[in-house]
This record gives structure tokens, sequence and C-alpha cells, in this order.
């Protein structure tokens, strides 16, 4: 229902994913913003949803939400035995591999750098810079946080907080990088993000990365 009013085009199911797209077949100029404000609305859909479920006796669910941004190909897919209206090409890839990375970072949506250069009106913490499985370049990594006119003062401070992690991490900089984290854990404690860092300056400091490294996490599975 989020999907369809926002313009989204309900694509398929895939085993227990939705896959949708914007722009086709009525084009969209907002197609980028109307994708990440849906998955904003599928997140603060939730509870209301969890809460049916657990009248029923049913478990929790929780989503992750992958976006991203750029050319495709799109239009009727398949053979003469069996046709589906869908899209398809590198750019819908990379949407999947951010959808099956968000659980490694505890967050509910990430967005890709062309998505994030697309979208004026909302803002984003950067997440990370990463390879993931079957792409040779890096690509930097966002979380959607809110629409600019409803984040506050107390948010931005936050994510100055953690730009500043991102810069110590990112210049090897183990200590410095873990007393900031500690200092964001301390100021949002209900944000898993931190703490994957955490464990991830832990891991860095036992076997530190080459003296050229570029701040970027390879990932090996989908």
């Amino acid at each position: 229902d989020v999907v369809r009013k926002n313009r989204g085009t309900l694509d398929k199911y895939i085993g227990d994913a939705i896959m949708a797209f914007w722009g086709a077949p009525v084009d969209d100029a907002q197609h980028a913003r109307h994708a990440v404000v849906t998955a904003m609305a599928m997140q603060a859909a939730l509870p209301a949803l969890n809460k049916d479920f657990a009248a029923k006796g049913w478990p929790e669910i929780r989503i992750g939400v992958g976006i991203n941004t750029g050319e495709m190909t799109v239009g009727d897919m398949g053979s003469v035995v069996r046709k589906a209206y869908t899209v398809m090409g590198d750019a819908v890839n990379l949407g999947s591999r951010l959808e099956g990375i968000t659980k490694q970072y505890g967050v509910g949506i990430l967005v890709g750098e062309s998505t994030r250069k697309a979208v004026k009106d909302i803002v984003f913490r950067e997440v990370d810079r990463v390879q993931v499985k079957g792409k040779e370049e890096p690509v930097g990594i966002y979380e959607p946080v809110g629409l600019e006119s409803d984040v506050g003062k107390a948010v931005h401070e936050e994510l100055k907080l953690w730009n500043q992690a991102l810069r110590h991490y990112r210049a090897q900089e183990w200590d410095q990088a873990e007393v900031t984290l500690l200092n964001l854990t301390r100021l949002a404690p209900e944000r898993a993000l931190y703490g994957k860092y955490m464990e991830r300056v832990a891991h860095l400091r036992k076997e530190p990365p080459e003296p050229d490294w570029k701040g970027v996490w390879k990932f090996e599975t989908k």
C-alpha cells in the first residue's frame, strides 16, 4: 500500500521480499525521492503491523530496504511462454545488494550514492564506503534520517559527531575513533550502527589494513 501511494510500481515478490521501481510505466521526475519516502514510510508502518501480529500470537517482523538510482532496461521481459513487466540492469543489482547488507549495519534502509545525490530535501547519514559482491568500484552508502523540516538540532549534532568518527576511522586513528563511538553510543544507545563500528575498529586493530587503505569495506557475500 505504501509503495502504491508513493507512485511506485510493485514489480514482484521474491520469497519474503518486495521489489518495486519508480519512473515507469509513467515518467516521474521525483522517482528517487519517492523511493526514499516510501522506504521511510514502510519502516514507520511496522509498529502498527507488529502490534496486529502480536495480538495474533505471530512473531515480530523487521525489514531492510535497499534503494539505488540509475539507468536500467524496463519493459516486458521473458519469452512467448511467460512475460513480466520488470526492470533489469546493473543499477537494479546494486539496489538488491544494498538491501542484503542492511543487517550488517543494524539499519533499516540503505541508499546508494546516486540516490543520495538525487534527493535534496532529506537528511542522510553516511554509513560506509563499500565494495559489494560482483562490483569492482566502491560506492558510498547512506541511511535516510528524515525530511529536513523534521530533523532537529540534536540529530544534526549527533550526525556531526558521527562524521568525526568516520574521519578518524578512515585515517586509521583507532583510539580517537573508539572514543568518539563510545560518546555516540552513550548519546544514542538504541543505534546499532555505532556498536557495529566498535566491533570493526577492534578487528582492524588486530588485523590492520594496508597503509593506503581508503576506508572501503569489502563484502564477499550477497
